[in-house]
């Protein structure tokens, strides 16, 4: 797997080091696995602002790959109980088909993300739209949030790092 991520970044022109981690920590949170991948992908930007841009990216990427990895689930999942009867009158069925693909704008949503994109899969929601509305809420949280981090002044990052060094 690191020859892969070596040979794919090398590639592009993009550093292999750090980069790796940020598109797995970001692929594996937007799957059904409760994780976060905004401590790595800020860590590696603090380290490396000049690749600000780049990391975001390589973060929106995983993180949409994972939502997709939901999508599919919830179609596998759908094809999979096709003999159970399905509630035709439920509030979120009425909710995810009236506004479609255009709801995984909030697929970042921690708690809520991950649902609703399996719940379009469950839907059968057309797999392209979901993929780019996927893809634009989560460049925009990135984007947002490693921003609004970057305005945290350093002393209070250090002194949160002696605070959770005496735990």
């Amino acid at each position: 797997m690191e020859h892969m991520f070596e040979h794919f970044f090398a590639w592009f022109g993009m550093p292999s080091v750090g980069l790796p981690a940020v598109f797995i920590s970001a692929f594996i949170s937007a799957t059904l696995i409760p994780a976060g991948s905004e401590p790595i992908l800020f860590g590696y930007i603090t380290l490396n602002p000049h690749l600000f841009w780049l990391a975001i990216m390589v973060a929106t990427v995983g993180n949409t790959l994972g939502g997709m990895v939901d999508w599919w689930l919830g179609v596998v999942a759908r094809n999979s109980f096709k003999s159970m009867d399905e509630p035709s009158n439920s509030r979120l069925k009425r909710w995810l088909e009236g506004w479609g693909p255009k709801l995984l704008l909030l697929s970042w949503l921690p708690g809520l993300g991950d649902p609703l994109c399996l719940a379009a899969g469950w839907l059968k929601l057309p797999w392209k739209p979901c993929l780019i509305y996927m893809f634009i809420g989560k460049l925009l949280r990135f984007v947002i949030f490693t921003w609004l981090l970057t305005l945290v002044p350093d002393s209070y990052w250090h002194q949160l790092g002696r605070w959770l060094h005496l735990i």
